[in-house]
């Protein structure tokens, strides 16, 4: 059963511009990042990249490194955030079995330690 937990907030220049958190599921020893959200006003300045950076880091700190994120397939820049911190596309069956149960074919992305700007 996954827990949620809340993640960090995003400050710059004493005003909150980004949240996230990650939802760890101990019965598969994953975890999700989950609720991206970045103020319209901060995006394209590399700070949700960082914000992803941070959530990454606390997940393999906890221990976990097998770790994914959805996104609406229509959210260009979240996805270009995303690869750029590191996430590729899962193989499109499993994509497709994950989205059984949602109510959009969501992007389903996986971490890679080795793409680049991880």
């Amino acid at each position: 059963m996954a827990a949620r937990r809340t993640g960090p907030v995003l400050v710059e220049d004493e005003r909150a511009v980004g949240y996230g958190e990650l939802w760890f599921d101990a019965e598969e020893d994953e975890v999700e990042l989950a609720r991206i959200i970045m103020a319209p006003d901060a995006r394209g300045k590399g700070l949700g990249r960082a914000l992803v950076r941070g959530l990454l880091a606390q997940a393999a700190a906890a221990g976990h490194h097998d770790i994914f994120l959805r996104v609406h397939p229509d959210n260009a820049t979240a996805l270009r955030c995303y690869r750029a911190a590191g996430f590729a596309p899962v193989d499109p069956a499993l994509a497709a079995t994950w989205n059984k149960t949602q109510p959009v074919d969501y992007a389903w992305l996986r971490h890679d330690p080795e793409a680049s700007g991880a």
